[in-house]
């Protein structure tokens, strides 16, 4: 039994390997999709320049304070 396990988890993985293989052919990537596009980031950038705070930036993008941190790690804490 433990062969027939085995075996089977052997193919599992070559299955695997071979669709994210084919994905990747057709320009498909996995993941999460990111929270900041660039047009959240230029208008991040242009709030964080007229003053707006880093808290108000985030709600009003809809991510958090550390998301705005980390994609802007010039911006004023």
């Amino acid at each position: 039994m433990g062969a027939i396990g085995e075996f089977e988890r052997d193919l599992i993985r070559e299955r695997t390997a071979t669709g994210l293989r084919a994905a990747k052919l057709k320009g498909r990537i996995g993941g999460r999709p990111r929270q900041m596009t660039d047009d959240k980031i230029k208008a991040a950038r242009k709030l964080l320049g007229d003053g707006t705070p880093v808290r108000d930036v985030a709600a009003m993008l809809s991510v958090s304070v550390p998301t705005i941190y980390r994609w802007l790690p010039g911006a004023s804490r």
